[in-house]
């Protein structure tokens, strides 16, 4: 086993140790390799983790080994630069989460086995308003990448028709996901019932493509608009973030117009560095717009006036004002009967 190595990250020294472990066995990528991934797409996972309350998906012994998601920084062991941002919970409990300021917190996640980075949708200054909805477009069983991405020429017309800037990026498997910056200006109550409203449209339609039925039974061959993605806690591996697969994929920025064209497996650790240094950012410009969401928070109004209310959260939420019951359709029938 090789040394341990001391890399200067931003202008900071960060260890790292056991660089020739084995973190993707199928393809041989090391723990320096994964180092070496995050500092090469530096500008990239900044712009996507800069400032953000983020969840550490940990791996310290390879994707084969244990794995945990942590939410808290160590009390202790903890470099004296490493930000923190505090966040709530559902739950009313509060964490302090890593909050990158710079590349070397990512770097020093990699070090301690972080495989895939999930942000929350807010920044620093403002825990508790997200500054960007998040599109997750979710492909079910008999669907694949390419009816997500149908799907997704789908939801730019829409908002195209809103006037809003969608960027989209693979999920790193066989989804897509799409997010548009906003104004931190709603609670995340108010941008998850405008994602259900957005996703309501582009349901209309495609009804034969996207779904926003949150029961799985009910949802069929079709992709799946997962509003839930806004709720608060929820989150998903974000721009230029690897996922945890055989293959290390990564989670990474398109332009619209080759959606129709790539597949997931074409980037990933290796392919995705040289990518953005040949072709730059896809989502370079993504902080130069900040959108209002009031037109969908009246497209949510007028659903719930034609009795389209809110929607069911996850189990592990309260109980939320004007969600419907969380009992899953074939069970609600058996028990009216």
């Amino acid at each position: 086993m090789a040394d341990a190595l001391e890399v200067e990250v931003a202008g900071r020294a960060v260890r790292l140790t056991s660089p020739d472990r084995v973190v993707f066995p199928e393809r041989g990528f090391t723990k320096r390799d994964v180092f070496e991934y995050y500092l090469a797409v530096g500008d990239g996972i900044m712009r996507a983790l800069g400032d953000r309350p983020t969840t550490l998906q940990r791996f310290p012994e390879g994707i084969d080994g244990e794995a945990f998601f942590q939410k808290r920084v160590p009390a202790r062991g903890v470099p004296a630069w490493i930000e923190k941002a505090q966040i709530a919970f559902p739950s009313g409990r509060k964490a302090d989460e890593l909050c990158p300021a710079d590349l070397a917190h990512v770097a020093w996640a990699a070090q301690m086995g972080t495989i895939v980075f999930h942000p929350w949708p807010v920044r620093k200054g403002h825990v508790d308003h997200p500054d960007e909805l998040r599109i997750d477009l979710d492909p079910q069983p008999g669907t694949g990448f390419g009816n997500a991405a149908e799907v997704a020429g789908v939801l730019k017309g829409v908002l195209d028709e809103l006037g809003f800037v969608g960027w989209p990026k693979t999920s790193g498997g066989r989804g897509l996901h799409v997010y548009v910056r906003i104004k931190p200006q709603w609670t995340f109550v108010e941008a998850r019932r405008a994602v259900i409203a957005l996703a309501r449209e582009v349901e209309r339609r495609a009804p034969e493509r996207a779904t926003t039925k949150w029961w799985k039974e009910e949802r069929g061959e079709r992709v799946f608009v997962d509003f839930n993605q806004m709720a608060r806690d929820r989150t998903i591996a974000c721009a230029y973030s690897l996922r945890a697969n055989a293959r290390a994929t990564a989670s990474t920025p398109l332009r619209w117009e080759e959606i129709g064209d790539v597949e997931p497996d074409d980037f990933d650790l290796r392919t995705v560095p040289a990518r953005l240094a040949s072709l730059g950012d896809p989502h370079a410009a993504i902080d130069d717009v900040s959108h209002d969401i009031s037109e969908l928070l009246e497209w949510a109004e007028r659903d719930a006036a034609n009795g389209e209310g809110d929607m069911p959260y996850p189990p592990e939420y309260p109980k939320m004002e004007g969600e419907p019951m969380r009992v899953q359709p074939s069970r609600a029938r058996k028990q009216d009967a």
